[in-house]
């Protein structure tokens, strides 16, 4: 089996718990339908958030759709003088037999400005 890497990122409207825990699921969610995948394929999750998010781990959110076995770390950004702001990032690390070519990475909502090329 080959180990792939998934990009992706969200922005959220505005920095509130459940807010932040519907964007990371619904992020997460959109990752492993758009490569076809379900939780036992993935390896592990790395999750960064925009310095101005900080209501609540991303990975908690995950947690509570069922990626408990996986591991997930959270890290904050860095501090770039006019970045887009309240961004949720996620690196996902997978059991995935694809051709890198193939990998979707998902940016959603106001995210989809940092990768218009990838955007969904």
């Amino acid at each position: 089996m080959t180990v792939r890497a998934i990009r992706g990122a969200t922005q959220l409207e505005i920095d509130e718990r459940e807010h932040l825990h519907e964007r990371t699921a619904e992020l997460v969610a959109e990752v492993l339908r758009a490569n076809s995948l379900d939780t036992a394929s993935l390896i592990s999750v790395i999750f960064t958030t925009t310095p101005d998010l900080t209501s609540d781990f991303p990975a908690a959110a995950a947690r509570e759709m069922g990626l408990g076995d996986v591991p997930l770390l959270c890290a904050v950004e860095i501090d770039v003088p006019g970045s887009l702001p309240r961004v949720v990032r996620l690196l996902a690390h997978a059991n995935l037999d694809v051709p890198l070519a193939e990998v979707r990475h998902v940016y959603l909502r106001g995210a989809t400005v940092l990768r218009r090329d990838l955007a969904q």
